[in-house]
């Protein structure tokens, strides 16, 4: 009697049917379960992405942007509150940020500052947006190289990282539209097309994982200072950033079109790396296929997303919509599982990859096919909200 009124309790919160907890559910009703399931298992929204203390982490802005967006289509306050926790907990009443300090120069940092304009937005309290102006000033001294590119981090000086244009590009580019500084729309533009210069492959049409400028890395090529490999979900950070970026460039602004060609390089590269049998992608993008890569769950949602969201707004050509959906419905076949508590699971997500520091990261193909894998990584588990309601936006259904 105590486990069937544990699993009614499931049911209420994340919206799921009595014998519908593993199949034919709509794209809401996925986005609902997963939320839901996500509160269950971190009941304090600072616990999200296995975290034992406090945090002031991307991965938290990740996933609750997912909840705003949640909340946004379906009106339930429960998705908003979640969110605001974190915020409310994290942001000070003078607007400074707990575990948060501008002088280490994490471009990581900034990409909670998404949230917090939803959180400001929904709330009105100041503190929100003295946060969001702190943010804001560590990107007006942000270290850079020469050509203007942005330093991955203080301590990875130099180097650049296909994960860092997600981290601030957007965030940038929302607080230019919303707080009147239109000159910042160049930067944003200047940092993806610098990133792709240092970062292309034009053996294979990809974006490896990152660059350092000064090639004084131990793994950096010495002719050009790219890194080994094109990791999915690095490619995916990059792809988002662009698709979620071009929400607020307006459309005459300078190389904007430079942009959306990059985009679309990205389009055709996905499609011709799809997985055939199970529409998704591998965790090494240039070893597709290869003995000991696998299909790798947070890059695949990240590209399913970008790609979604990209049809709908009219940036790829509408045939990617087929690529876009074989990869949702091969990523619920192969990815989504629902426990025996009704909980859903998001397996198979890398939990982490980075090159150099202190772990002497070299990046190498063994590196990569050898990092953690975990269920219910907030990388994944973002992403894959957020490409369910793009689906839903665009009246198709898994």
């Amino acid at each position: 009697m105590v486990k069937q009124l544990f699993l009614l309790f499931i049911c209420l919160l994340t919206g799921c049917r009595p014998g519908t907890q593993d199949a034919f559910l709509t794209n809401r009703e996925y986005a609902v379960r997963m939320a839901g399931s996500e509160m269950i298992r971190c009941p304090e929204s600072w616990q999200l992405d296995f975290q034992p203390t406090l945090k002031w982490d991307y991965c938290h802005g990740l996933e609750l942007q997912a909840f705003m967006d949640l909340y946004d289509r379906t009106g339930d306050d429960k998705y908003a509150r979640y969110a605001l926790a974190y915020a409310d907990t994290m942001v000070n009443e003078d607007g400074s940020i707990k575990k948060y300090k501008l002088e280490d120069y994490n471009i990581d940092r900034v990409n909670s500052g998404k949230l917090l304009f939803r959180i400001y937005d929904y709330t009105g309290e100041e503190k929100y947006k003295k946060a969001i102006d702190l943010l804001r000033s560590q990107m007006e001294t942000h270290p850079r190289n020469e050509d203007g590119g942005f330093w991955h981090k203080k301590i990875y000086p130099h180097q650049m990282w296909l994960d860092g244009l997600y981290m601030a590009s957007p965030f940038l580019a929302e607080y230019a539209q919303r707080y009147g500084q239109p000159e910042a729309y160049a930067d944003v533009v200047h940092q993806i097309l610098t990133v792709a210069r240092h970062t292309y492959d034009p053996a294979n049409g990809l974006y490896r994982h990152a660059a350092d400028i000064s090639r004084e890395m131990f793994w950096a090529d010495p002719e050009t200072g790219q890194s080994k490999h094109v990791w999915g979900r690095a490619l995916g950070w990059y792809a988002m950033a662009i698709v979620d970026v071009l929400d607020f460039l307006p459309a005459d602004q300078p190389g904007r079109d430079s942009v959306l060609m990059i985009l679309n390089n990205m389009a055709v590269q996905l499609a011709r790396l799809q997985d055939t049998d199970t529409g998704v992608w591998y965790q090494v993008l240039d070893r597709s296929g290869e003995k000991g890569n696998y299909l790798e769950s947070s890059c695949s949602a990240m590209f399913m997303y970008a790609l979604a969201k990209a049809v709908r707004n009219g940036y790829i050509d509408p045939a990617y919509q087929e690529v876009a959906l074989k990869g949702y419905r091969g990523f619920l076949t192969q990815f989504v599982e629902f426990d025996e508590d009704g909980l859903m699971n998001i397996k198979q997500a890398c939990a982490v990859a980075g090159l150099g520091g202190k772990e002497m990261r070299a990046g190498d193909y063994d590196y990569y096919i050898n990092e953690m894998i975990r269920a219910n990584d907030a990388k994944v588990v973002g992403p894959f909200i957020m490409a369910a309601l793009e689906f839903e936006k665009m009246g198709i259904q898994p």
